[in-house]
């Protein structure tokens, strides 16, 4: 009994000290195979595109700058701080009669500061950055990577891309950023953000891009780069860079309130603006003279047209090169100099980066046959504003009278109205939907002929109860209200 005992126990720990072995070779099994497949995984994920950033923004820092901005803001005339703007005495109590008396008091205005980024071009001081960063600037203070500080003066802006080239005088080499090629960026391609956000120099975020050739109505030639790398107010001007270190686009615009989006002019753009820049502190851009507008699916069933690909010409300018050329309203431009054009919004970049007064082959469809003609591109003029502009600053509106030139290049046969030149962010005539080149036809349902009816008509309304406008914008009329 005792032998059949022992053999029971002996064969149970036999069993016992099996099962262990199995499962402790099974454990180190799977460990192994875990830390192999693990390492594994870390090697695809590198081959994949995601070291550290770390040598690229070394590389890269040097050549880009933060740049900090003064605005004076002119304050109010002492006769409204003591009166209001109702000054019963005239100007028997001018401003001297209160410094006089009151001393020096801040009427004069105030300095305004703000804070942007930009990158270093050539070893000449040429600094690419945002014209909004410098617009309407008194002084420009660009601080080197290096801590150094210069100031700088603007040698060309364009207000309607968003970029401005500046220049220091370092007298020294300095390091300069490389341009990439725009056109090759891929969404889901990784980039990088570098700049001065909030302050905080040299700041450097990651992101893939988002979207490209988005179109966020900042003018009429949109064409953005859309990425999730962090962007934020300070960033203005600073690059965005491929994994190559190349600069791709220049950090431009956020939407308020959102995260994870940001959008950056492509590099490329600013490549063909850069010339003009530097030899006419502007840009000169070609002009067709036609009236676009988009083409939907109910618009393209009722024009016979397969796809709603181009730009419908709603209306021909008057003597411009589109009517020369025999361009007619309903035709549908399908190409621009060998280019298709896959949606109105491309057509007015690629006409504005023409150079004047080359000749142009464009392919349209007329009737449902596609036809090609040759168009010379004339030279876009800009809107001269009047010397002594109408500002209603409680509306946000600038005005001025219609002139012969205005009406000649909008091809007005109407010259009654006034025409708004500028319109104030975040004012009640933005809210109202108003915008430069609008005509202003009545107010308060009193017709508008010019600016000394605009004035009396001003007189009569309040922001409280609510001031009544017709527009006219282009080929429609609409009335909108202005309120508090």
């Amino acid at each position: 009994m005792r032998n059949k005992r022992w053999y029971l126990t002996i064969i149970a720990l036999i069993v016992i000290g099996l099962i262990f072995a199995y499962v402790k070779g099974k454990v180190v099994s799977e460990e192994s195979w875990f830390d192999a497949n693990r390492a594994n995984v870390k090697t695809v994920a590198f081959d994949k595109g995601l070291p550290s950033f770390s040598e690229l923004v070394k590389n890269v820092k040097p050549s880009i700058v933060n740049i900090s901005t003064t605005t004076v803001i002119k304050g109010p005339d002492l006769r409204e701080r003591f009166f209001g703007p109702s000054n019963p005495f005239g100007d028997f109590f001018g401003n001297d009669f209160f410094e006089k008396y009151f001393g020096d008091t801040p009427n004069r205005g105030f300095k305004q500061r703000s804070l942007g980024s930009g990158f270093i071009i050539d070893r000449e001081g040429f600094i690419l950055t945002n014209n909004h960063v410098i617009e309407k600037a008194q002084s420009i203070k660009v601080k080197l990577s290096d801590g150094k500080e210069y100031d700088a003066e603007v040698v060309g802006r364009d207000a309607k891309t968003d970029i401005a080239l500046i220049k220091i005088n370092a007298k020294q080499n300095l390091p300069v950023a490389t341009f990439g090629d725009s056109d090759k960026l891929e969404v889901g391609d990784w980039v990088v953000a570098v700049g001065n956000p909030f302050g905080l120099e040299h700041t450097v975020t990651a992101g893939i891009v988002s979207a490209k050739g988005r179109v966020i109505g900042a003018g009429p030639y949109d064409d953005f780069i859309q990425t999730d790398a962090s962007i934020n107010p300070g960033n203005s001007g600073g690059p965005l860079l491929n994994l190559g270190g190349n600069v791709v686009g220049i950090n431009t615009a956020i939407i308020s309130g959102g995260q994870g989006i940001g959008f950056a002019i492509p590099i490329n753009v600013v490549k063909d603006l850069l010339p003009q820049l530097k030899s006419k502190g502007k840009v000169v851009r070609g002009w067709l003279g036609v009236i676009i507008q988009k083409i939907t699916p109910e618009i393209a069933k009722s024009f016979g047209l397969k796809e709603s690909d181009g730009a419908l010409v709603s209306d021909i300018m008057e003597q411009s090169p589109a009517e020369k050329a025999g361009i007619k309203r309903g035709d549908v431009i399908v190409s621009f100099n060998g280019k298709k054009i896959k949606d109105m919004d491309m057509l007015p970049r690629l006409v504005g980066s023409t150079e004047i007064g080359k000749k142009i082959k464009v392919g349209i469809i007329r009737d449902g046959k596609q036809i090609e003609t040759e168009v010379v591109i004339g030279e876009l003029k800009t809107l001269q504003a009047s010397r002594k502009p109408q500002v209603e600053k409680d509306y946000g509106l600038v005005v001025q009278d219609i002139t012969p030139e205005i009406a000649k290049h909008l091809n007005l046969k109407d010259k009654r109205g006034v025409i708004v030149t500028d319109v104030q962010p975040g004012s009640p005539a933005q809210d109202a939907d108003i915008r430069s080149g609008d005509i202003i036809k009545e107010i308060g349902r009193r017709p508008i002929r010019n600016l000394m009816d605009f004035k009396e008509a001003m007189k009569r309304v309040s922001l409280k109860e609510g001031v009544v406008m017709l527009i006219k914008r282009e080929n429609m009329t609409f009335y909108t209200v202005l309120r508090e």
